[in-house]
């Protein structure tokens, strides 16, 4: 059933494309107050964060009503009254698909953006069946639904932020580089829950005390980086005055409990706002995943990683604006990047940051 859906989509998709009328004039497109913008971005926890500077830069800039199309996985990403009016979810089937661009028609968007990086025939039949007289998209292969083309950066060579910040030019929207992050705010019922978990966990002694987070989960077993090599990084953390929090998702507890062997405290949370308010509350981040890079990014957490490149030439999806080192591996899993490939340049890393934070206080 879902290989006919997909066919029938695609077949759709080619008889609309080719009557759809495109301008691609690329000339900025002047948009009023009262105007709608509607973002689409769906897929993984991290392709949404990494989207929130430019959203956040559109609607200050614009002032223009925002909803935003997002997914079952990263809906709650852009739950924040700075990025949007109004937000939809976006729901698998024919039927449900069907339902959805009626509801998104009946808003009579003056503008529709096309966030993700790589052609997708879902997102790209969804385009080309609303009606707004402006859509927008990265210049990637199914340029016949849009009207206006964004240049592609070499994903190669800029960050993926970067990248996305293009879209901005579309409306001639100026700003100042150093005033964008990602953003993810953080509510206060959250940062009250990780402060008394931060309080009974440390006995008293957390007041002004480095603490160096461990983060071991990584989205697939591939990026598990083994109990042992976690179990070195904190053996090399506990020559120094500071606290240990190992983080992991739920379903991987029972080896961040054989990673701490008691010692250490344990945090994970089926709730992504105190998962965030966790991080935010660390001096320092060692992770093997890259969403929660993003996110240590948006408090400009120091954080060190080890990366997975394999078979593609694109940057490593790096923090946009936290002090930042790394060890990657070009084979498909972390399977041979033992602790020894690691140390050195997570120790010269670690200690600098270690220094200036003491240096500070």
């Amino acid at each position: 059933m879902k290989k006919i859906e997909f066919a029938l989509k695609n077949v759709l998709l080619r008889i609309m494309l080719h009557f759809n009328s495109v301008n691609k004039k690329n000339e900025s497109i002047k948009l009023a107050p009262d105007s709608t913008i509607l973002f689409i971005r769906l897929n993984k926890i991290g392709d949404a964060l990494v989207t929130t500077p430019l959203i956040k830069l559109i609607k200050e800039k614009t002032g223009c009503r925002v909803t935003i199309l997002a997914d079952r996985k990263n809906h709650f990403i852009f739950n924040d009254p700075d990025l949007y009016d109004e937000i939809f979810i976006f729901q698998k089937g024919f039927g449900a698909f069907k339902k959805l661009v009626k509801k998104l028609n009946a808003l009579k968007f003056d503008a529709v953006i096309d966030l993700h990086d790589d052609v997708s025939t879902t997102v790209s039949f969804l385009i080309a069946s609303i009606h707004a007289p402006v859509k927008i998209g990265l210049q990637k292969g199914n340029e016949n639904i849009y009207t206006y083309i964004v240049n592609k950066l070499a994903p190669d060579s800029n960050h993926v932020v970067l990248r996305i910040l293009e879209f901005a030019k579309v409306f001639d929207i100026k700003y100042n580089l150093e005033n964008i992050n990602i953003h993810f705010p953080l509510n206060e019922s959250s940062l009250n829950k990780i402060n008394k978990f931060i309080k009974s966990n440390y006995n008293g002694n957390f007041d002004n005390k480095f603490l160096a987070g461990v983060n071991i989960s990584a989205g697939s077993d591939a990026r598990f980086w083994g109990v042992n090599r976690f179990k070195k990084i904190i053996s090399f953390l506990e020559n120094y005055d500071l606290n240990i929090l190992i983080i992991s998702t739920e379903n991987e507890k029972h080896l961040a409990d054989k990673i701490s062997d008691n010692k250490y405290p344990v945090f994970t949370t089926p709730d992504f706002n105190e998962f965030a308010a966790a991080v935010s509350k660390l001096n320092f981040l060692f992770t093997p995943d890259t969403s929660i890079v993003h996110l240590a990014s948006a408090y400009e957490i120091p954080m060190f990683g080890i990366y997975v490149k394999y078979n593609t030439p694109d940057m490593i999806w790096s923090p946009f604006k936290s002090d930042f080192d790394c060890v990657i591996t070009e084979e498909p899993n972390f399977k041979n990047l033992d602790y020894d490939q690691v140390k050195e340049k997570f120790k010269t890393f670690f200690e600098k940051i270690y220094e200036q934070r003491n240096t500070k206080m």
